[in-house]
């Protein structure tokens, strides 16, 4: 199956206007590989200007170091969250909104420019797995 790349946002419904409008944004979603790292490692992910986030999610493949792990926009990846307890095993669906929330605003809305997801744990490098994040494009909170 083949893909097609266009610019969005992308909203659906069936009436657009007046007092029964119907029309939402459509979630989107990015994923990349995960290795565990104490040095705020780039995803790779990135989401645009103007974007709320709904949701990031960690798919652990290989167990990791018991440690926590934060998540976020700069290498000292705490914009987002902390303390998202990684556990030590492997096999296993961890969801960042289960950890502290750092600045709900940040999730709220990125801000006026594309911002690049970040992952550090405290301690080690065994983990392995792939992370998601789910976003509403220009949903302009701010």
């Amino acid at each position: 199956m083949g893909t097609t790349t266009f610019s969005g946002p992308v909203k659906a419904g069936t009436v657009r206007e007046g007092s029964s409008a119907n029309v939402g944004f459509v979630e989107m979603a990015q994923t990349a590989a995960w290795t565990q790292s104490a040095s705020g490692d780039s995803t790779g992910i990135i989401i645009p200007a103007g974007s709320q986030i709904t949701e990031i999610t960690l798919y652990v493949t290989v167990a990791p170091t018991a440690v926590m792990l934060s998540g976020g926009t700069s290498a000292t990846a705490t914009e987002l969250f902390t303390a998202l307890a990684q556990g030590s095993a492997a096999n296993v669906i961890k969801q960042a909104s289960t950890a502290t929330i750092t600045d709900a605003d940040a999730w709220a809305d990125v801000g006026t420019s594309d911002v690049t997801i970040f992952l550090k744990s405290a301690s080690g490098t065994t983990g392995r797995g792939y992370v998601t994040v789910k976003y509403i494009q220009n949903n302009n909170l701010a």
